[in-house]
Order: C-alpha cells, then structure tokens, then sequence
C-alpha cells in the first residue's frame, strides 16, 4: 500500500532529534538537509487529521463502518483522494460521506482535502519589503527551529516527543528571509512575532518552494463596487450553514463547524470588526501544551469583541457539525472567499485592521436553532 511517511518514522530515518535544536540554524540545515518527501500522485490528495484509533484510521473494504477493515493509514499520512461517495455514518458522526481512495475508504471527516503544487521560491526579498505573505500549497512542509528553546506550547509537546514541527496545506504564515542553503534549496524564515500572526515568537525555516507568495489580486476585495450595506452574512447554526447574500441575492454558501456545547456560537447581530491574514489560536491548554493551541490560522475574520471569528480550519472535515471553542470553522477556500468578500477591506501592505463601533463591517446574523 502507498502511504506517506509518518512524523515518527521520518524522524527514525532522519535522527533529527532535540539534541540538534542547540546548533546554530544554518548549521542545523546543512547536517540535516530534509529530503523531498514524495507524496502520491494524484490531482487531489487527503491528508488524515482526525485519529479515532490512536494516531491512526483505518481503511475500509466498503464506506461503512462495519465493513472489514482493509489497512490503516498513520497521523498525517496522504492519501490519493478519487471521489466522495455515500455510506453509513461513523462514530456516531452525522455525516455519511466517505473518500474512495486506491486502496479502500475513509470516513470523510477524518481526511483533510488537500493538493501538492510545489512553487518555485523567490531567492531574495523582495525590493523594498520587510516580509511577504505565503500559503503553504503542498500536504505539509517540515520545519528547523531558528530560536531554541522553543516558545509554542502545541509546537513544544511534539517536539518534546522528538517530531519535528510542520505546518499544513492552506496554513498563512509572514516570511521575513529568504536564503539558499549548500545544496542549493530555496529556505523561507516564518516569524511568528506579534506582528504578524500573534504567536509567540518562535522563528522557523522551511523549504521554499512549499510556500506560495501572496500578490495584491488574489487578495483584492470580491465585489468592492456592491454597497457595503447590502453585503449580509447569515449563519444558521442548526444546519450549519453560512450563506453570504449581496441584497436578495444568495453568492455564496458553504458548510461550517460552529461552536459546541458550553462553547456555543452567541446568537444574535453582529458584525466582522477585526481582519488579519493569520493568526495563532489557544485556549484551555493542557500542563504538558498538548491542548488548543494551533499556529497560523488563516483568514481570520472576528465578527465579536469575545473572539469569536469565521476562520479557515485545516485540522478537520467535519463541517456541517458542531465542534469548534465558539468560533465559525469553514475550509480554507471559503474562508478566503469571506474574508476577501466582507469590511473592513485588508491589503498585504496593511496586514490587518480594527475597526470601533459605530464603524463596523458586515453584518452576521447567527439564526437561533429552530426545528
């Protein structure tokens, strides 16, 4: 069976370990020089991000849980994705979609929509810039730590397991270098200082040509010459939908994950306030950092003073179900669209806005739950 290689196993092959986090980076990169990890082949991939058994789901022989099962396949493992078909529900989840892939099914929830489109890196800065914006378009990009020892809880439990840290397809992160290291590959510094992406400050290098470099027209606001007013964003949190509408007119919906449990959406007129490209998320962390604390969140557009956002979530593919801390999970493309489409308008050069009552953006209508 093809399958991704795991964090565990790279590291085996790899002996990258805690006891080169002490090296200078560069060094760190020429003794440790990652190699390409080679991902199926396929126009679409899936990237397994929800692990129901132990860091690990299985492969079915048919898309249902009671079906035997076929192999498994590890955290983070990449699987060609040929089609989404209907089976029975799993894990007492709601939805009964299923991804068919060479090898057998996988519940649909547990696998990350993805592509690999590698880029060809800029090898400098650009003139004039201090950083750029850059998405990560390929599965997963692994990452070597500039700034031990290393400051983000979640980043700090797997490197504590020896894993090295890595960012995901769709992930937004501010590039501040641009180097070429002995064997001529192209490597991106990501800073997450509290500039760009509010982290915590740990400085990371990645291979280049994982990252696509953000350009003013694929930003541009979406529909700039509708009346601001007549942009209405309404969430029905029973279905969990989110429909955009320009006046009468329905232009975009798609399915979201709201906020569950003690940590439901608030219900009622709000409106998007707050827009940065990326932003790093925490809450309720466990002692040992294993807990909500996720860096680079994209597209984050907050519509409440208590933090509540419609954001790109990369970690799951539960849409249509409740599951997030109170904010609007949507996929990444969606969140783009929202984020582009909504007020106040951000440019690469502005990196993010605030606005303060009465001058407010979009309007959010979060429906009450209704039968």
């Amino acid at each position: 069976m093809k399958r991704a290689i795991s964090r565990r196993d790279f590291l085996k092959l790899t002996g990258m370990g805690l006891g080169a986090l002490a090296i200078d980076p560069f060094e760190r990169l020429a003794l440790y020089q990652l190699p390409k990890i080679q991902f199926p082949a396929g126009e679409r991939l899936g990237r397994v991000s929800v692990f129901p058994n132990f860091y690990s789901t299985d492969l079915k022989a048919k898309p249902s849980e009671n079906a035997a099962a076929v192999g498994s396949v590890p955290e983070d493992g990449i699987v060609e994705w040929l089609r989404e078909v209907v089976g029975t529900n799993y894990f007492g989840g709601i939805s009964k979609t299923w991804v068919e892939t060479p090898q057998g099914y996988i519940y649909a929830p547990f696998v990350q929509p993805i592509r690999n489109v590698p880029n060809t890196p800029i090898t400098a800065m650009p003139e004039g810039k201090v950083g750029f914006w850059a998405e990560v378009t390929v599965p997963y990009v692994e990452l070597i730590l500039e700034n031990p020892p290393v400051r983000s809880p979640s980043f700090g439990y797997w490197m504590g397991l020896g894993q090295m840290p890595r960012l995901y397809y769709s992930q937004v992160v501010w590039i501040d270098q641009v180097r070429t290291d002995e064997t001529g590959r192209v490597m991106y510094r990501w800073n997450e200082d509290f500039g760009h992406g509010y982290g915590y400050g740990d400085i990371f290098w990645g291979d280049g040509a994982a990252f696509h470099v953000f350009t003013e027209e694929e930003v541009a606001p979406i529909s700039p010459d509708v009346d601001p007013a007549q942009k209405v964003i309404v969430v029905d949190v029973f279905y969990q939908t989110i429909s955009c509408f320009e006046g009468n007119t329905e232009v975009h919906f798609c399915k979201m994950s709201s906020g569950a449990g003690e940590f439901a959406t608030p219900i009622g007129t709000m409106y998007t306030w707050r827009k940065m490209y990326s932003i790093n998320m925490s809450a309720s962390s466990t002692e040992n950092g294993a807990g909500y604390d996720t860096s680079a969140v994209s597209w984050p557009t907050f519509i409440s003073g208590d933090g509540i956002a419609i954001h790109a979530a990369f970690w799951h593919n539960y849409f249509g179900t409740p599951r997030s801390h109170g904010c609007l999970n949507v996929p990444p493309e969606d969140a783009k669209w929202i984020y582009r489409w909504t007020t106040p308008y951000v440019s690469l050069e502005q990196t993010e806005i605030k606005m303060e009552w009465p001058n407010v953006g979009t309007t959010v209508i979060v429906k009450e739950p209704t039968l």
